[in-house]
């Protein structure tokens, strides 16, 4: 190459340092950083973890309140962090399709692919959508076989206090579609989750070690739990949730590891399950940790073809890896099931099976009416209960605890 090429690949080189530069400096003027700016390119093919990283970096450091803009098209990104804190309040407007790798082995990080973190006053909205490619992977799942299994959740919101996500979308997680923990006074509106409902292990929300999360008027189809309480979460509320395909609203499971926070007050209010395999749920391990979970409320809740519409299951023990014959130690008190209609795809429609050890206490049923809705046998609906004296109040169909 002789001395001219030389000479104009460095012009040209020089000319695109200073039209990022530029760009940079004009995001900074108006406090909006695109990607686009940072070097991102919307093919969907090339990794753009560092234009994204780029891009916040220079955002958070900005000293008024700055957004993040992801514009419409499609971003290939292996694995990011976003994190806090930043010098002023911060928005993620996620316009555009964010792609996980496909498969496992090109995740940078084999536990987590999207994660915002240690952040205040955050916002993530703009009506865009993060894919996990979960088909790819959910062959690789063997969870089945190993309890301990970790695959990558799509996204983690950890430690995130006065924030809201509002108006996205996940679509095919390899794992959890999200996880939130150690996080207060988190807002989530108008959420879109979906997944086939034979896809494994892809719970919709799990929370954790959180206090004052909220999740409402949102669409969540899926192949685990619409909504998972893990423990030391506490005050969370569910209203207007569409829950189904998946596995209901859970509690738990609860019990199986030492040192686990109770988990305290969870209202689910108006929401609807459609074709799932539970409604709401509260699960515990036998031969379990000792453990305290109260003050629930399921109420104004409507169960279109569910499998297990009512369940408190202290026996819970998937794939036979406990001891059910030892009871379970966490305390179950204060729950009310209150105005649940709707049919039951399972004769037993209400089903409380609690601790022998550790009897539920201050348990209320009101207002059921769930009518068996399957085709294999006749009859009405039925109860089963142990280790547990209900108050029931109004009608009760099937007959509760009797």
């Amino acid at each position: 190459m002789d001395y001219s090429s030389c000479s104009q690949l460095l012009v040209l080189a020089i000319l695109v340092l200073f039209s990022l530069a530029q760009n940079i400096i004009n995001a900074a003027s108006n406090g909006v950083f695109n990607v686009i700016d940072f070097g991102a390119i919307a093919d969907g093919i090339r990794d753009n973890s560092k234009a994204f990283e780029n891009a916040w970096r220079e955002a958070c450091y900005w000293n008024t309140y700055s957004t993040v803009l992801v514009p419409p098209g499609k971003y290939l990104v292996t694995s990011v962090v976003f994190k806090g804190p930043c010098k002023a309040p911060i928005s993620f407007q996620l316009q555009g399709l964010i792609l996980a790798p496909p498969g496992l082995s090109k995740l940078a990080d084999k536990e987590s692919w999207i994660t915002f973190e240690s952040l205040r006053s955050f916002t993530l909205t703009g009506g865009g959508t993060f894919h996990g490619q979960g088909r790819t992977a959910w062959p690789e799942n063997q969870c089945h076989k190993n309890s301990n299994c970790q695959l990558p959740i799509s996204i983690r919101f950890n430690k995130l206090n006065d924030s809201t996500i509002t108006g996205v979308q996940s679509v095919d997680s390899k794992f959890f579609h999200i996880n939130i923990l150690g996080c207060y006074n988190l807002k989530l509106n108008k959420i879109n989750i979906s997944a086939p409902d034979d896809s494994p292990n892809t719970d919709g929300i799990h929370i954790g070690r959180s206090n004052g999360i909220e999740i409402s008027n949102s669409i969540i189809a899926t192949g685990d739990d619409c909504v998972s309480l893990g423990d030391g979460s506490q005050n969370v509320l569910v209203s207007d949730v569409s829950c189904g395909p998946g596995h209901g609203i859970s509690v738990g499971s609860l019990g199986k590891y030492k040192k686990e926070e109770d988990v305290v007050g969870l209202t689910v209010i108006n929401c609807t399950f459609t074709g799932t395999s539970n409604g709401v749920r509260i699960k515990t391990w036998p031969d379990s940790e000792d453990g305290k979970a109260f003050n629930f409320t399921f109420e104004d809740l409507f169960m279109n073809n569910v499998e297990n519409p009512i369940v408190i299951d202290q026996e819970y023990c998937p794939h036979n890896q406990c001891n059910i014959k030892v009871p379970s130690r966490v305390k179950i008190s204060n729950v009310r099931f209150r105005n649940i209609r709707g049919t039951s795809l399972t004769k037993e429609a209400v089903r409380i099976v609690c601790s022998k050890e550790i009897p539920c206490q201050n348990v209320e049923i009101g207002d059921i009416n769930l009518v068996y809705n399957g085709i294999d046998d006749k009859g009405p609906a039925i109860s089963s209960c142990s280790n547990v004296k209900p108050t029931l109040v109004g009608k009760q169909i099937p007959a509760t605890c009797v």
